[in-house]
This record gives structure tokens, C-alpha cells and sequence, in this order.
């Protein structure tokens, strides 16, 4: 039996080798190969054997183009791209908890009890974005509300404003004659 120590992955090792392909999170062969310390040839052979298991919601092989473009992303090098000569399976959630009882040891179980955590823990992360989203959402809206009511208390200023402009032209045109105050000067007579 191993030590506790070999089994003890770090979180951030399994949520590195999550994917997202065909809209699905998923974890390609060789990563869980790698991680249940098993050559990725016997971890396909283990699949086959029990291919029944494995519907197309629990798994799937890789099209070519989605190989190419995985590939691409990662800038594989020529060494790991050597292992890939078939194209790998891609195992969902339920798929990658189905392959605990296929491959049957105690590495398995302890690694897919990990890996179920973390998948808990991503959708638990998805819930709560999503509540955040919504929430802002709600404020946005109400900041929208808020927006257009003061543009409506700005019109309101504005008509009021023209109104009374209107009110006080007309005064102002009639131009009422003032009396002059003050001291009037007498007229100069010019001295010839």
C-alpha cells in the first residue's frame, strides 16, 4: 500500500489539467493516466473493456480539428505530441467517477475522490457567479431606472425654464419709459 503523502495532489495540479471542450469541463486520458499513476495504454484498455460504462455524456474521443486546436493552445512540443498518436478521450464528470470503479485500485479511488471535490467546487464557484451576475444585473437595472428619471426631472427643469423665459420676454420687450432721476442740467447758450 502507498504512503498518504504519494496520494496527496495539490488542487491546483488536477484544476490545471480541466478543460473545456465542446462546452463540457472535461479531463482528457493521459492527464488522469498521469494522476492515477498508470500508462495511458492500459487506462484506454480498462475503458474498452468496459465500454458500456462509458455513454457519450461520460465520454468521448477527440475530432481531429478539436485535437488541433487543444494542441495549439497548449503549444505542445513534438515529445508529447508523440504520445497522442490516437485521439484522446475526453471524460466528463460522471465519466471520470465512472473510471474509479474501472480501474479499481486505491490510487483511483483517492484521486477521484479529489478530482469529485473539485468539480464540486467549480460548480459551487459557477453558482455563486452567478449569483453575482444576477445581483449586478438587478443594479444595473435599477441604475438604468435611476438614470432615466433624472433625465425626466432634467426635462421638467428645462420646460420650466422655457416657460418662464416666455413669461418674462414680453415684459421686457414693451420697454416701459423710465423717469430719469436726478439733477437736470441746464441748458449752455453758446456765446457768440
Amino acid at each position: 500500500m502507498s504512503k498518504k503523502s504519494d496520494l496527496i495532489i495539490p488542487d491546483e495540479v488536477v484544476m490545471n489539467k480541466i478543460y473545456l471542450i465542446r462546452g463540457q469541463k472535461v479531463m482528457i486520458d493521459r492527464d488522469l493516466a498521469e494522476l492515477y499513476q498508470v500508462e495511458t495504454k492500459r487506462l484506454k484498455e480498462q475503458v474498452k473493456r468496459n465500454i458500456n460504462r462509458f455513454p457519450d455524456d461520460f465520454m468521448f474521443e477527440m475530432s481531429k480539428d478539436e485535437l488541433e486546436n487543444w494542441r495549439s493552445q497548449f503549444a505542445t512540443s513534438k515529445s508529447d505530441q508523440m504520445g497522442l498518436r490516437h485521439n484522446p478521450y475526453c471524460f466528463t464528470e460522471h465519466g471520470v467517477l465512472m473510471l474509479s470503479s474501472v480501474l479499481n485500485s486505491e490510487k483511483a479511488i483517492e484521486v477521484n475522490i479529489r478530482i469529485m471535490r473539485i468539480f464540486t467546487r467549480f460548480r459551487q464557484m459557477l453558482t455563486e457567479n452567478t449569483d453575482l451576475r444576477l445581483a449586478i444585473a438587478k443594479l444595473e437595472k435599477k441604475t438604468e431606472n435611476n438614470t432615466k428619471n433624472i433625465e425626466v426631472v432634467f426635462q421638467y427643469i428645462d420646460e420650466l425654464l422655457e416657460k418662464q423665459e416666455k413669461l418674462v420676454k414680453p415684459v421686457e420687450k414693451r420697454e416701459i419709459p423710465r423717469k430719469l432721476i436726478g439733477y437736470k442740467a441746464a441748458k449752455r447758450i453758446k456765446q457768440s
